[in-house]
């Protein structure tokens, strides 16, 4: 490497610190420039001396992860290392989130520390593998989740009786509950499923299997018996959309 990389070493523990600075050391192209001690000193030195390369400790006194987005604020074009005993994975995400080139678990040897640095100031991004592995896991898994797996088992419930039609008063007679109980949640609902109408949460539910099937949804006690069941007016438009016709989205909660 051609370029001198200025570096600073930031971590609340001297004698680590020194460690550090010495292993940099055996690397001619890297200088350190500057140690902190805590994440309010690391801020400050990374403002005054704008280094290519800052190496830092999630733990640090005053917030690392806060100090990487602080850093990234005021000089962008600085790549900064964490460089840890932390193998939580929400370190490592927000790390990654705010802006660091790389994620390093102390236990390393200098050698491989270097290695590590070189690869990130070559702009690649160093995490441990078995922490990626791990990372993508939970991510992959982020993934597979569906809009639906966001409500609670009541609220299942509630949505695949609005589902096939059923009314608030008589989903909450299906389920014994007050129909006040019955808007409470489905207001709740439509938040947790980003939709704006109840009509767009029934044909969620539906596309999604969780409807009932009609033959289950039995007529539930009542004053008043009709021949046929009546269905809102919002339903009768989501039967539309279902069916592939052109309807308004409407409804009430």
């Amino acid at each position: 490497m051609g370029n001198p990389v200025r570096v600073i070493v930031a971590d609340g523990h001297p004698l680590f610190r020194e460690g550090v600075v010495r292993s940099l050391r055996a690397a001619p192209e890297m200088i350190v420039v500057a140690e902190a001690r805590d994440a309010s000193r690391a801020v400050r030195l990374a403002r005054e001396h704008q280094p290519e390369l800052v190496v830092i400790e999630v733990a640090l006194p005053g917030g690392g992860l806060e100090a990487v987005r602080e850093i990234k604020a005021i000089s962008p074009a600085t790549r900064v290392v964490l460089l840890t005993a932390s193998e939580d994975q929400e370190d490592l995400l927000k790390a990654l989130k705010l802006g660091a080139s790389g994620y390093i678990l102390k236990g390393v040897t200098g050698a491989d520390l270097i290695k590590s640095l070189r690869a990130v100031c070559g702009g690649e991004v160093c995490v441990p593998p078995a922490l990626a592995s791990r990372l993508l896991t939970q991510l992959s898994a982020t993934r597979r989740k569906g809009p639906l797996d966001e409500l609670t088992g009541r609220e299942r419930e509630v949505l695949g009786l609005v589902a096939v039609g059923l009314a608030n008063h008589e989903v909450g007679r299906r389920l014994g509950i007050a129909e006040k109980t019955v808007k409470h949640y489905m207001t709740s609902i439509l938040s947790k499923l980003q939709v704006r109408s109840r009509v767009e949460a029934a044909l969620l539910a539906r596309r999604a299997g969780l409807a009932p099937a009609a033959s289950d949804v039995r007529p539930a006690p009542s004053r008043r018996l009709s021949s046929q069941p009546v269905l809102p007016p919002a339903w009768v438009n989501a039967q539309r959309i279902a069916a592939g016709g052109a309807a308004v989205l409407s409804g009430r909660v």
